[in-house]
């Protein structure tokens, strides 16, 4: 069977394989798990397409999609993909004003909505949008107004599809050069861009993603990461649909630990802070427990290191490690597999750094985690370790087909046809990011191994150097700092200052139940950390994580965050990454007054 060449020719294979199959999709509805078939996916992705077709959206058209994982999300996508329109997906977390750009920018016809909350943020700016004529919206109760309701455009595709028996044909007359879908990166700094991916970018990452990553129509995944962001679109919603593999969407965020263990996935997607959490969680129990217990824990964890230090590497395991690796998985890691559902085979992560020693734990654990690399513009792999190929600390080798190499100061370049076609109407723009040679200028800065594989050391432009010159990458730093239990984010700074400075937001939850137990007096987040106790308790925590530094590594001051970062502070990116410079502005007076002081120390910004 030839690969897919486009997301059309995906999807109608995979319909073709798979018809007979009773689960496609599955979702909560009052509370019980309701399921989608692939033939009543085809039926609702036909009638939503051929509907959309007699609302007067033509191929070329942009249809914006505000909402969260659902069934309804895929149906959309595809239906779009079938009427040969680009679709725009839109972070249901932005605020109206940012939607607003989004929408306005790419010219959008129209928009599908899930909720009624998202719809209010829709009549709130509908003013500023004239291209937009039509709103759709997936929630039962909410038509009216120049409102359509999901139901009314299903019926107006049944009402024709007796008359466009070539419906299937048309749809697949999409060739890979042809626009997919805009997606708008939140950025740093600026108004975000509409990144041009195409049928070929997508779909190419499709098979070589299928090439490393080994599902089947055995599995099962738990959808949870935005299907806004191109990692869980492409891996997520798109190899799901070729490998034939269940998708279970999560209610929330918030109910994933739960839902994991309802629908035992055997396959799931995620970005390191979970991980780190899990982690953090397990290594929270272990030490809150009895002296046996810490210490068969620790046991365990030692065994399964240097289990994975024989299986990664490819030399045979010995006898007596492989007798008492079986009775650590059995004592004390079965509990772990048993809080994911028991059933799962791997984990796969994206979108920010996983600490190696995170990774090594699961791995000793026998929850491999498949870490991989890649950005928005590239569809988005780029790099990922695969079973038998596994580095930790790397994101592996570059995916079948993918170009990568370093330049001379260190920045990652990659070429194929996973790269977008440029950013939409911003052509200055995309020739600063893709050379004349075809390379994209991933930003990151990182090298590669004898053996081929990829290591991130950090963003280009986040690389701290200090007045005295010397470079410090501060993202391994921060994620050193947050795999403690005491501590929920960080920041580090100190770029042309004397020394660097850690920006740390507490876990609250642990440094209030701490307090109270020593019986401290505060009153809420700031008066807390403004106790000399707490500050005294975060400095022994941060430094406990951040003891293995090289001098000119290490923070000689930390600043204390009376609240964690936040998409509406403008801190947080749509997909939870933090932006620096907005977290320095905010805090830019307690920042100044820490540089002014003495040179060590811990302070609160209150």
């Amino acid at each position: 069977m030839a690969p897919p060449r486009t997301l059309t020719e995906l999807f109608f294979g995979s319909i073709d394989r798979f018809l007979r199959n009773p689960v496609a999709l599955r979702a909560k509805r009052g509370g019980t798990w309701t399921e989608l078939s692939y033939a009543d996916l085809l039926e609702r992705v036909q009638s939503l397409s051929l509907g959309l077709a007699e609302l007067g959206i033509r191929p070329g058209d942009r249809v914006g999609i505000l909402s969260e994982n659902r069934p309804e999300w895929a149906i959309a996508d595809y239906a779009c993909l079938a009427a040969r329109c680009a679709d725009v997906p839109v972070y249901p977390t932005l605020p109206p004003r940012q939607i607003e750009y989004i929408l306005r920018d790419a010219g959008a016809a129209a928009l599908f909505v899930s909720t009624r909350e998202q719809l209010a943020k829709v009549l709130d700016i509908r003013g500023g949008l004239p291209a937009l004529q039509h709103v759709i919206a997936f929630d039962e109760g909410l038509s009216g107004n120049g409102v359509l309701d999901l139901e009314s455009v299903y019926q107006r595709g049944r009402a024709v599809a007796a008359r466009a028996p070539a419906w299937r044909e048309g749809a697949l007359r999409a060739v890979p050069d042809d626009l997919a879908t805009l997606i708008y990166t939140s950025g740093t700094t600026g108004d975000p861009k509409g990144v041009m991916l195409t049928h070929g970018n997508i779909t190419s990452n499709v098979v070589a993603g299928l090439e490393v990553l080994p599902l089947s129509e055995r599995d099962e995944c738990l959808s949870f990461l935005p299907l806004s962001h191109i990692f869980e679109r492409m891996a997520g919603h798109y190899c799901m649909m070729q490998s034939g593999t269940v998708i279970n969407y999560a209610s929330s965020i918030d109910a994933v630990p739960a839902e994991m263990m309802e629908r035992r996935p055997t396959v799931v997607l995620s970005v390191p802070r979970l991980f780190e959490k899990i982690y953090s969680r397990v290594l929270e129990n272990a030490l809150s427990g009895s002296a046996i217990k810490k210490n068969l824990f620790f046991w365990a964890k030692r065994i399964g290191e240097r289990w994975v230090e024989y299986e990664l590497s490819g030399r045979p395991v010995p006898r007596s490690l492989v007798l008492r690796y079986a009775v650590a998985r059995r004592l004390v890691f079965s509990k772990l597999h048993q809080r994911v559902g028991g059933r799962l085979r791997f984990f796969v992560s994206g979108g920010a750094p996983l600490s190696a020693d995170i990774a090594r734990f699961f791995f000793a654990a026998g929850l491999p985690i498949l870490e991989g690399y890649g950005l928005t513009e590239t569809s988005p792999v780029i790099a990922v370790n695969k079973f038998g190929r596994t580095r930790l600390g790397t994101v592996g080798p570059p995916v079948s087909g993918v170009e990568v190499r370093i330049a001379e100061d260190g920045e990652i370049l990659t070429r194929g046809p996973h790269v977008m076609k440029g950013y939409y109407r911003k052509p200055e723009a995309t020739a600063e990011v893709i050379d004349a040679e075809g390379w994209f200028h991933t930003g990151d800065i990182g090298e590669l191994d004898g053996d081929g594989f990829l290591k991130i050391t950090d963003r280009k432009k986040d690389i701290i150097v200090t007045a005295g010159g010397k470079n410090i990458a501060p993202q391994p730093i921060e994620n050193l700092a947050k795999a403690n239990k005491f501590v929920a984010n960080a920041v580090m700074i100190g770029d042309k200052r004397r020394f660097p400075s850690l920006l740390i937001v507490p876990n609250f939850e642990k440094l209030t139940a701490w307090a109270e137990h020593r019986n401290l007096v505060f009153t809420d987040n700031a008066s807390l950390i403004a106790l000399p106790e707490a500050q005294e308790k975060m400095e022994r925590e941060v430094l406990k994580s951040l003891r293995d530094l090289a001098h000119f590594e290490m923070p000689k001051k930390v600043l204390l965050l009376p609240r964690d970062f936040s998409i509406e502070s403008g801190e947080l990116t749509p997909k939870l990454s933090v932006r620096r410079r907005a977290v320095e502005k905010n805090y830019q007076r307690q920042i100044e007054a820490l540089y002014a002081d003495g040179e060590e120390g811990y302070r609160e910004a209150v």
